[in-house]
């Protein structure tokens, strides 16, 4: 251990930006947090403004340094992780973004993706990547701005512009920007693209062609936990070593210390993200799952994963409060889902850019079905929540099928881990205990640790397993008979949602 005693995390997620310092035993210090505009141009269209994040991101290490009463040399090194498929251009020159970054939600780039399938279809680059075509990677999206944004395209050709998911523009500003800026991402985000080919980690020219991407725009991929670079000389971070990147979910897995084979995790955020760990082997999914890599520590082999991706789970909640204004905030969701005993026959499907894992229907779109006049605010609350319970049941039942694997428990983490209501059901539906830690900040912890196990704070993952320690556990209480009548109801309602996009329907 070194003399510094802290380790600094800086989350970038999809609604807002946070800085959480760690100790060494893997507790909070202290956390700044600030959210930021989510830019609706269009419907299925989701935006971000780089600048704001940027600033948001400078706002927030300050909030948890000033909290804690610590500064750069109370730090031994900086952690970052991120919304993964948030996609940026900017000029390397200028560091201005030549467009907003678009969110991993948007759903613009469909007409890319079905030109890029062709005759083979959706599976085109899967065997290479792990990914299906879909409007949630980050690939399609750079093509779309090249392809819609006045002189972006001769610019990038000309060696201008440079890509990156949010990790890398964060990464680059805090290392100096314009000025010897680092332009690296790791390979848990890498692998998000449809760009990098699993079994060597370099990118692939080929795809890149395919897209009309020039390899000059692309970061460099380093692995998950190293020293990428120090913190830019006049900022808050000065000197201080950058050395750990991990995509959110990829960040949560590490923080839950799912280093063995089948050990999984649900994170349940803006959308629902379950992995579980396959080791050093790709498991091709057969079953609608995403092969992706898990982490990479240093020099070691990388460890990959099989990944479940629900869209919509906190958003549907967050949808509820801003546009039907059922409640002013969040929480009071489970008291007003407590006021009845069931769902009362109500499902709610979240289709709202399309379904996930396992369906990957970019046609479906939100329905709430099975309304009679018993129906009230109440059941659609609880039926809101049962979604994603529902949604993680499906993730699981592919996942457990391609892998094998039955899993044992479920470790969770995320702000709907709070939701008491939503947790019991949850372990009702899949039948096994669900496992909340103590500190539930997973995300902002595997940062924390990657970075730190980079420059010796931590002497690896044995610190990560002594350091997490269970806050609750829920078992299930539902009788077998009601567990499956409601879950085949669930997915009859899941049908509802399909084809409903067509060319006479414009968004």
């Amino acid at each position: 251990m070194t003399e510094k005693k802290y380790v600094l995390a800086i989350d970038q997620g999809t609604t807002s930006s946070r800085a959480i310092i760690f100790d060494h035993a893997g507790r909070i210090v202290s956390v700044g947090q600030k959210e930021h505009e989510q830019i609706f141009p269009r419907a299925g269209w989701v935006e971000h403004d780089a600048i704001e994040i940027w600033e948001n991101v400078r706002e927030v290490v300050a909030q948890a340094l000033a909290k804690a009463e610590l500064n750069k040399e109370n730090l031994a090194a900086v952690g970052i992780t991120n919304q993964r498929e948030t996609t940026l251009v900017w000029d390397r020159t200028t560091g201005e973004p030549v467009y907003n970054a678009i969110v991993w939600q948007d759903t613009r780039t469909q007409r890319i993706v079905d030109e890029l399938g062709g005759e083979v279809g959706a599976d085109r680059y899967k065997d290479r990547v792990g990914l299906p075509l879909a409007t949630y990677f980050a690939g399609p999206k750079v093509k779309w701005i090249l392809d819609n944004v006045e002189g972006a395209r001769e610019r990038a050709e000309a060696g201008d512009l440079v890509m990156g998911t949010m990790d890398t523009w964060v990464l680059w500003n805090l290392t100096g920007g314009v000025g010897g800026g680092v332009h690296v991402t790791d390979v848990t985000n890498a692998s998000r693209t449809m760009l990098m080919d699993l079994r060597t980690l370099d990118w692939d020219p080929e795809i890149a062609a395919d897209m009309g991407i020039p390899m000059s725009m692309l970061p460099t991929i380093k692995s998950s936990a190293e020293v990428y670079g120090v913190g830019r000389a006049q900022g808050l971070l000065a000197g201080v070593p950058v050395a750990g990147i991990l995509g959110d979910q990829q960040a949560a897995t590490f923080g839950q210390a799912c280093f063995e084979k089948g050990m999984a995790k649900n994170t349940y955020g803006t959308g629902c993200f379950m992995l579980i760990n396959t080791g050093e082997e790709i498991v091709p999914s057969k079953n609608g799952l995403l092969t992706t890599v898990c982490y990479q520590i240093g020099d070691a082999k990388p460890i990959y994963a099989l990944e479940g991706s629900i869209a919509v789970a906190g958003s549907l909640v967050q949808w509820l409060r801003d546009n039907l204004r059922m409640f002013d905030s969040a929480p009071e969701i489970e008291q007003l889902a407590t006021t009845v005993e069931d769902n009362g026959g109500a499902y709610v499907v979240p289709a709202f850019s399309g379904l996930f894992a396992p369906y990957w229907r970019s046609d479906a779109r939100g329905a709430i079905v099975g309304l009679t006049r018993y129906v009230n605010r109440g059941h659609i609350a609880r039926a809101v929540l049962e979604a994603t319970a529902f949604q993680t049941r499906e993730v699981l039942d592919a996942m457990e099928a391609d892998s094998g694997v039955r899993l044992a428990e479920l470790k969770v983490d995320g702000g709907m881990t709070a939701n008491e209501t939503l947790m019991q059901f949850q372990a009702d539906q899949l039948g096994v205990d669900v496992v909340r830690p103590v500190v539930a900040e997973t995300t902002a912890l595997g940062a924390a640790y990657a970075a730190g196990i980079a420059v010796g704070f931590w002497s690896g993952e044995q610190d990560v397993i002594d350091n997490w320690a269970e806050d609750k556990r829920w078992t299930p209480a539902m009788a077998d008979d009601e567990r499956a009548r409601l879950y085949r109801n669930w997915k009859k309602a899941v049908t509802k949602t399909f084809d409903w996009m067509d060319d006479d329907v414009v968004e």
